[in-house]
């Protein structure tokens, strides 16, 4: 029975690409203390009694179409209506589009929010991962340490995590590296590069080289660790090498740091590769220890073999897991020309991944405890463009759940004829922080000190989405 609920309750010169990759893919992993873990429980009674145990969000970067997803309106005009049909799905009077079938068989488990609303108009995941929308491109192209901690940061900060497996993740890549930027985002920002997170690395390759940005081909590859042909065995002259590959690298991308930050910024490096070389990291990268039958369900392209290890991850210990969908090859949803063509290549790759990775957390027993999250940072305009594309439109996006204390089938606000504008129940960018924080037991209303010491609220005014909580 459908819920459907409408109110509200590039490289520094001189360093290769590849050293740039795998020196920033050392993520800066602390904040793993039971002291901070003590504070929040005291500063909030409920702290510790979240219903998810992980979060494993997939970002759809660039800003997927939600109205040739999740909200198709056939009835609209030729020019917003797109290409594809509606399919029934088995949450009865819910309808998404044909290419993703799986995707509507799981419906019936699924939260969709298909009023995603905010005023952030930037590709930067920095919505997404802070919850905060207020800034824009001129300010947040690149991070910088001014930034608000994204969501895995905090949770590193008050203390979520193991000992024994990096807490906070990022697939396959740092955000912007096919343009060899950082955006805005992942970080620690003002908490500090500590509690950045770790970066894989990837190395795709395609069955044909794309004619450009508009033409997608899938990418084919396995996400890898950083320094991965050191392990088991690493050197202290080998470890030396890496540390001063770092020092290079952050003295070129010239961030400003204190004597205090550099220190934590060598301690947590240790941390890092001290977690790279234990067994149970090293096999939760590994996915040879997977059979061939599961890796074929979650497909053998970039994407779903970094769902497959997100869910790895999160098994080993891992609080946050973000595979962020960007690379190479038109390997991204800033669907402004050709939007069908891209989608007819994307769908159906999300629709085998998404279906995979929450039947196998299924059937692990691990789906009650794991927030699946499936979004991106904006939808999509309704007006077709001339180049059959939709452009940036953040005033109204999806997002889909499964697990982690959300409810089965359960549709939360509606949009209005063109899927243009929330109709009712807009849903914020804080506000998915906030259900994210609630749901992993950290007290949305808790605050963080910025730069100058100012508690900033991590959930930025948000307040969780009390609709879509089981």
């Amino acid at each position: 029975m459908t819920r459907t609920v409408s109110t509200r309750l590039g490289p520094p010169n001189g360093t290769s690409r590849r050293e740039l990759l795998r020196a920033g893919g050392l993520g800066l992993m602390g904040g793993l203390s039971l002291p901070r873990l003590l504070q929040v429980a005291a500063a909030s009674p409920a702290a510790l009694r979240g219903r998810a145990r992980s979060v494993i969000l997939l970002n759809l970067f660039g800003g997927p179409p939600h109205q040739d997803m999740f909200d198709l309106k056939p009835d609209a005009p030729d020019t917003v209506r797109g290409e594809f049909r509606p399919i029934s799905t088995s949450l009865p009077g819910v309808q998404i589009c044909e290419l993703l079938p799986k995707t509507a068989r799981l419906m019936d488990r699924a939260t969709l929010i298909r009023t995603y609303s905010h005023r952030y108009n930037s590709h930067n995941p920095y919505n997404v991962l802070t919850g905060f929308d207020l800034g824009n491109d001129a300010q947040n192209y690149f991070a910088k340490r001014t930034d608000h901690p994204g969501i895995g940061a905090v949770c590193q900060y008050f203390g979520l995590g193991s000992s024994e497996s990096p807490p906070y993740v990022i697939l396959p890549a740092f955000p912007g590296y096919t343009q060899a930027l950082r955006r805005a985002g992942p970080y620690g920002g003002y908490l500090g590069s500590q509690y950045d997170p770790l970066f894989t690395m990837c190395e795709p390759t395609f069955a044909r080289e794309s004619t450009g940005d508009y033409d997608s081909v899938e990418a084919m590859g396995v996400p890898f660790p950083p320094s991965l042909e050191v392990i088991p065995e690493i050197t202290p002259a080998r470890l030396e090498s890496r540390q001063a590959l770092l020092a290079r690298v952050g003295h070129r991308l010239s961030l400003p740091e204190s004597g205090l930050a550099v220190r934590r910024a060598d301690e947590s490096s240790r941390k890092a590769f001290a977690l790279l070389t234990s067994a149970k990291t090293r096999d939760a990268f590994d996915l040879s220890l997977e059979s061939e039958a599961l890796r074929d369900e979650y497909g053998r392209n970039l994407w779903g073999s970094g769902v497959l290890m997100a869910r790895r991850l999160i098994e080993a210990g891992s609080r946050f897991v973000n595979v962020h969908w960007e690379a190479k090859g038109g390997n991204h949803w800033d669907l402004h020309a050709n939007n069908f063509g891209m989608l007819r290549v994307l769908l159906p790759q999300l629709d085998r991944l998404t279906s995979a990775l929450v039947l196998d957390l299924e059937q692990r027993g691990l789906l009650d405890e794991t927030l699946v999250i499936v979004m991106g940072e904006m939808g999509r305009s309704p007006k077709i463009n001339g180049n059959a594309g939709r452009d940036h439109w953040p005033q109204c996006g999806f997002c889909l759940m499964f697990g982690g204390g959300t409810k089965r089938g359960c549709v939360i606000g509606a949009t209005d004829a063109q899927a243009a504008w929330p109709a009712d129940r807009p849903v914020s960018a804080g506000d998915m922080a906030a259900t994210i924080y609630h749901l992993l037991g950290v007290d949305p209303e808790l605050t963080v000190p910025d730069l100058s010491g100012r508690p900033i609220p991590i959930s930025h005014g948000g307040e969780p989405v009390w609709e879509m909580l089981a």
